[in-house]
């Protein structure tokens, strides 16, 4: 770890470490925990996770969180993903605590936020068929009736949504104006009448889903934030979103480093281990070092916002987004190429971890649209 931590981020690190070789520390118990690999995110493990208040770490004391910053919501990612526990679906759960705490009520704030600490999980609705980098283009609607919300649409790609207790909807309520304004967000519980939640099929299991929504209705007072305002809010939560997937990817990317360099050193071709032959030898210093510059570039980005919390900024985030998924993807492949057919075989992890890199760089807005912002801040 390049990050120079205090004494207490050390301590909150190494207990996440016991935590995870004691309850999933083996293949096997992975295997248990995830149905056959087939779901990410098991409820009963994340529950004991969050009573040990680390879900909570960044969230405000007065809601009942740790109260720390950015860079301990960072420490917290990377190790959970380093030690592969299958809590899949805290990371948009703190997506979702993130836009409570800027733009909700005080009543929604202490709600919300205190039922993540607790361990509830959390989805965000935004991505449609026809609406995916594009965000401004979406459909789905949210009309007003009676002092309730009436909504109709379909979402997809939504991660966590089969685990979740309510969703964070994002819908247009106006399309009388540009196609950025008119959107809002809206809490809509998962078990709502009218939703129905449909899973798909990927390379990785059931991590995402369509939701339906066939007239679901909520009280006007679900709105979070402004009614309109939904594009200015998401924009304000884009720095934290994509450095929740940095720190992920730094944490996926440094399990499959350590995993390599442990098979480099023990297997053995031609009467010596292959670590010793000049090719891999080179492949593993260079894999080291994109995965030192990823996690710089994520913890310096974290550094900036606690210290300028309500600041914008769009090249740095977008810049550890960018590089953490790009080097996750390259350790992880030259990996399964050092491993050989051992890498390839599902009954080892690194095909697990390709997988999971590749869908990095399309998720939380994808690499090509990461480059196109950073391109704008250079005047481009």
């Amino acid at each position: 770890m390049t990050l120079v931590m205090t004494d207490e981020q050390q301590s909150f690190v190494e207990a996440m470490r016991d935590f995870a070789a004691r309850e999933c520390g083996t293949r096997e118990q992975r295997e248990e925990l995830t149905e056959k690999f087939t779901e990410q995110h098991n409820q009963d493990l994340y529950r004991r996770f969050a009573e040990l208040g680390w879900v909570g770490v960044a969230i405000p004391e007065e809601y009942g969180g740790g109260g720390g910053g950015v860079v301990d919501l960072c420490l917290l990612l990377e190790e959970s993903t380093r030690g592969l526990m299958p809590i899949a679906g805290m990371s948009v759960s703190l997506i979702v605590a993130g836009a409570y705490e800027r733009f909700g009520t005080e009543e929604q704030k202490a709600d919300m936020l205190g039922a993540i600490n607790r361990g509830d999980v959390m989805a965000i609705a935004m991505s449609e068929p026809e609406s995916g980098s594009d965000v401004g283009s979406l459909r789905c609607k949210a009309r007003r009736d009676n002092g309730s919300y009436v909504i109709s649409g379909h979402k997809t790609w939504i991660s966590a949504a089969q685990h979740a207790e309510r969703i964070l909807l994002i819908a247009r309520t106006d399309d009388s104006g540009a196609k950025h304004e008119g959107i809002s967000m809206i809490e809509v519980p998962a078990d709502a009448e009218g939703i129905t939640i449909r899973g798909i099929d990927t390379m990785g299991g059931r991590e995402v889903n369509d939701v339906f929504f066939d007239d679901v209705v909520v009280p006007a007072e679900n709105l979070v934030g402004v009614e309109g305002g939904g594009w200015m809010q998401l924009m304000a939560g884009l720095n934290v979103e994509r450095l929740i997937i940095a720190a992920n990817m730094v944490g996926l990317a440094q399990r499959a480093f350590d995993d390599t360099l442990a098979y480099v050193k023990e297997r053995k071709q031609f009467g010596r281990p292959i670590g010793s032959f000049q090719a891999l030898r080179h492949r593993i210093a260079d894999l080291g070092t994109e995965l030192e510059c990823a996690r710089l570039i994520t913890y310096d980005t974290a550094e900036k916002v606690d210290a300028a919390p309500d600041a914008l900024f769009p090249r740095e985030a977008s810049m550890a987004k960018l590089k953490a998924t790009e080097v996750a993807k390259q350790v992880t492949l030259e990996g399964m190429q050092m491993m050989g057919g051992y890498g390839y075989a599902s009954e080892y992890d690194m095909e697990g971890y390709v997988r999971t890199a590749l869908v990095s760089t399309i998720y939380g807005g994808t690499n090509e649209i990461q480059r196109e912002i950073v391109s704008k801040t250079y005047g481009l």
